[in-house]
């Protein structure tokens, strides 16, 4: 698989291996040593995938990546962080990461990564055609916006990319792992408890306030988005 891949990492060591690697795996691939430097090659260029070290000179991964986006919601990013803390991983995951890997980490692990963000990325590259509709929820692929009952909802991409999962299988009970190889990639070496993480950050944003709770648990097996069209106002 090619693509072009954006490298954004100061430490020298690190980045002469991952660059000899990405290439020899076929990526064309683009290093810069910077946050400032990463930011604006980020926004000059499309790029299949950016691999953002957290810990860099002049502004930090998570700034960076905050600045990507405001204005690119759809390009995969992957963090590379050598804090094994749950702070920085939510925090990135918040801004819009895609994944991460933490520091030390095996390179099949992380060509395996970049395969499956890149396989989804290509499967959705600008969005979808139709525009998707269960109840008083609807989703434009093309222009990634979710409304319900008319109001606007922020998601980052990986939310994004579950709901869009569901949507396309309305009233279909989906196992987590059907849920971890569509919005994560079949080569996602996660625990399946990732996706119920992910359904309770859907559900706040999603069905909070609202009388109707349309993502629902199927025990034991998955999850289910409600297939109807009730009246439903926020409470």
């Amino acid at each position: 698989m090619s693509g072009k891949v954006l490298l954004v990492e100061d430490e020298h060591k690190i980045a002469r291996v991952l660059v000899l690697e990405l290439r020899h795996e076929g990526y064309e691939v683009t290093l810069a040593n910077t946050g400032p430097d990463g930011l604006e090659l980020a926004n000059g260029s499309a790029w299949d995938v950016i691999l953002l070290n957290i810990m860099l000179p002049g502004m930090t991964g998570l700034e960076v990546l905050e600045k990507i986006r405001e204005t690119n919601r759809a390009v995969p990013v992957i963090l590379l962080t050598a804090r094994d803390s749950i702070p920085d991983k939510v925090t990135g995951l918040d801004l819009g990461a895609n994944d991460y890997v933490t520091k030390p980490f095996a390179i099949e692990e992380l060509m395996a990564r970049i395969r499956g963000l890149m396989r989804l990325s290509r499967h959705h590259p600008n969005g979808d055609e139709n525009v998707y509709r269960t109840a008083d929820l609807v989703l434009d692929p093309k222009s990634r916006a979710v409304k319900r009952a008319g109001e606007t909802i922020d998601l980052t991409p990986r939310e994004f990319e579950l709901l869009l999962f569901f949507m396309k299988h309305p009233g279909i009970v989906l196992t987590r792992e059907q849920i971890l190889s569509d919005v994560w990639g079949y080569d996602f070496a996660g625990d399946t408890n990732l996706v119920d993480v992910y359904v309770r950050y859907l559900r706040q944003k999603i069905d909070e306030g609202y009388k109707v709770k349309l993502i629902q648990t199927s025990r034991g097996v998955g999850y289910y988005l409600k297939d109807s069209s009730p009246e439903d106002k926020p409470s």
